[in-house]
């Protein structure tokens, strides 16, 4: 069956939902303030549409790609947003990374307006929404997480019901948390074994199986050898889940000085202007305290 959808937000990682559901048959309309993300995909066979009403008007589900909280909040019940133009019982499938807390009341005010919620955060980033292959963790009621995957399984090879509203986001956190120190700990390791004069570029194959491989070794530490700092994401992005995972850190009184230190590296890379760059970009941290050690 053919589902109609509609997407809000097309920018690298909604774009690559889009791209991926309209290669799997799907409908499309789709709204972004930036017109030429929004070429992108109709040019895939999409429809640009003047509003996020006008798309959620035409469409049985509702995907969101957004930065932040109050943008989600914004696109949805803001002028001309999602709740203005949606049929009652429409799904919102949101897919930004946001906090839970946040997400919690945005599914109760969407419940109250007659439409359904459920917060799916993802994992893989674009290349792997692009194949199909991201890992998903949902939040929601159970019949409406079910539904969701009618869309979502175009998108996803893993998918998981977490519980109500708010706890896909939380686990969306945890594994923020666990992808940033596995990135810090591959560019320190990288940075270690150029120095010792090791192949790096063996290092992958070398380790594949062992207790230290992980598919962030496997794609990034080649990446992080060569400076191969093409965009597949954003390190601001991830110190705005990393600074959420601190903020649940303190609500739930939990101890993470390494998050801490981590977070701390990330906010200096942003503040040295790489923010936009890719996690690759990390290499730069320890590639110019490796100069500042050969100078003295």
């Amino acid at each position: 069956m053919t589902n109609k959808v509609a997407l809000i937000g097309a920018g690298a990682m909604g774009g690559a939902i889009g791209e991926r559901l309209l290669a799997t048959g799907n409908r499309l309309a789709v709204f972004d303030l930036d017109k030429a993300k929004v070429e992108a995909l109709v040019a895939r066979g999409a429809t640009a549409m003047a509003s996020a009403a006008e798309a959620a008007s035409a469409s049985d589900y509702v995907i969101l790609s957004l930065n932040s909280a109050a943008i989600v909040r914004r696109a949805v019940f803001g002028d001309g947003g999602v709740a203005a133009g949606a049929k009652p019982g429409t799904l919102i499938i949101d897919m930004s990374s946001i906090d839970p807390d946040a997400t919690r009341q945005l599914a109760a005010d969407a419940s109250e307006k007659g439409l359904r919620w459920v917060d799916s955060p993802l994992s893989g980033g674009a290349p792997k929404a692009l194949i199909g292959e991201l890992t998903l963790m949902a939040g929601g009621e159970e019949d409406d997480v079910e539904d969701a995957h009618n869309v979502l399984r175009d998108v996803a090879a893993n998918y998981t019901h977490m519980g109500p509203a708010g706890t896909g986001q939380t686990t969306k956190l945890i594994n923020q948390v666990l992808c940033a120190l596995n990135f810090m700990a591959v560019a320190e390791a990288t940075r270690l074994a150029l120095d010792a004069g090791v192949d790096v570029l063996k290092i992958p194959q070398a380790l594949k199986g062992g207790r230290a491989d992980s598919a962030i070794l496997q794609e990034y530490l080649p990446r992080f050898a060569t400076r191969d700092y093409r965009r597949t994401g954003r390190i601001d992005n991830m110190v705005k889940d990393l600074n959420a995972a601190q903020d649940l850190a303190r609500r739930t009184h939990t101890a993470m000085p390494l998050t801490a230190v981590c977070a701390e590296v990330h906010r200096l890379l942003t503040a040295a202007g790489l923010g936009g760059e890719d996690q690759a970009a990390l290499m730069e941290f320890f590639q110019r305290n490796n100069d500042q050690e050969n100078r003295t």
